[in-house]
């Protein structure tokens, strides 16, 4: 088969390389999947770099959430076992975390339903406690980790502000339902954020971006307010004055999904459930703004660790390379 393989760390474009290998053989209490889409994650990026908290043996196969196809033709979800990732004809998952793919939803869209949305839900929701009326500023809200944010936080009925960096951005996120839209790159985020609230602050702040935007969270959260951290893609891991935190009476919740399937898997299971039924209603429904081949994927993993995407990108084994399945 074919496959993506990273045999020393750097930029993706540079490193990942694409080989005929042996198909993957499954070990005890694992399936073999046929890849039917693979979704880009900021995580095979670092993964490549070899920055990431979860370091496979090289060489590895990126792809850490894919839509597959069982041996029995059952399509599911599933997030491969390392070394064998997604990008890549077969892929090899661990039997007991597969889930069923909602129907509702074709390959990519229901590979991108799975570790983003999975992550909003539980950091709205679990970490954060999310109510209907309060207000949520999402950062990076057009990107793939904020618009299943944005989402779920209109599901959820809450006001949602999103902030983005450039106009094309500011289009996606206006698209996605937010409510006001601020551009990092020609407004002032404080200003603007405070203005929208009439100097409240945000009741919820969901930062996979770290660095200044979480500087900028620091300055605008509310009274009682919870800022949810997801992760670092802008490269700098803030450290925050907790005197601050102190005085102005808000909380910093920390959120790493992947801990859930070995602490509690059963909130999995039930995280799932509930993201299916809110896709069979239409009130989320993942953005997948490009679906490339599977001789596209290193391009496209070095356009999703430049910043430069929008929503989610699929890599789509049975694709052409003029775009027919």
């Amino acid at each position: 088969m074919q496959a993506w393989q990273v045999h020393e760390n750097g930029e993706p474009g540079e490193v990942m390389r694409l080989e005929d290998v042996e198909t993957p053989t499954p070990g005890d209490g694992q399936v073999l999947l046929k890849v039917r889409a693979a979704n880009i994650n900021f995580p095979d990026a670092l993964m490549c770099r070899g920055h990431y908290q979860v370091r496979p043996p090289l060489p590895f196969t990126p792809g850490v959430e894919i839509c597959g196809e069982t041996e029995d033709g059952r399509r599911v979800l599933a997030n491969p076992a390392l070394p064998y990732g997604g990008f890549a004809e077969y892929a090899v998952a661990d039997a007991a975390a597969v889930l069923p793919a909602p129907e509702s939803l074709d390959d990519a869209e229901a590979a991108a339903l799975h570790i983003g949305y999975q992550t909003g839900w539980f950091g709205l929701h679990r970490r954060a406690g999310l109510e209907a009326g309060e207000t949520l500023l999402v950062h990076a809200a057009a990107g793939g980790v904020g618009s299943a944010a944005v989402q779920l936080g209109k599901a959820a009925g809450a006001r949602v502000i999103g902030v983005v960096g450039g106009a094309d951005k500011v289009a996606v996120a206006r698209e996605l339902g937010c409510d006001v839209v601020v551009d990092r790159r020609s407004e002032d985020v404080i200003g603007a954020v405070k203005e929208a609230t009439g100097g409240r602050g945000a009741d919820v702040i969901y930062d996979p971006v770290g660095g200044e935007s979480y500087d900028q969270s620091a300055k605008v959260v509310a009274f009682e307010g919870r800022i949810v951290v997801v992760g670092f893609a802008s490269g700098r891991i803030p450290s925050p004055a907790l005197n601050h935190a102190l005085v102005k009476n808000y909380s910093i919740l920390g959120l790493h999904w992947g801990l859930y399937n070995t602490k509690n898997p059963k909130l999995i299971m039930h995280c799932h459930e509930q993201l299916t039924e809110l896709a069979a209603r239409g009130a989320i429904k993942p953005l997948v703004s490009e679906r490339v081949p599977l001789g596209g994927a290193a391009a496209a993993v070095q356009r999703v660790a430049d910043g430069v995407t929008t929503g989610r990108v699929a890599v789509i084994p049975g694709l052409t390379e003029g775009g027919a399945a």
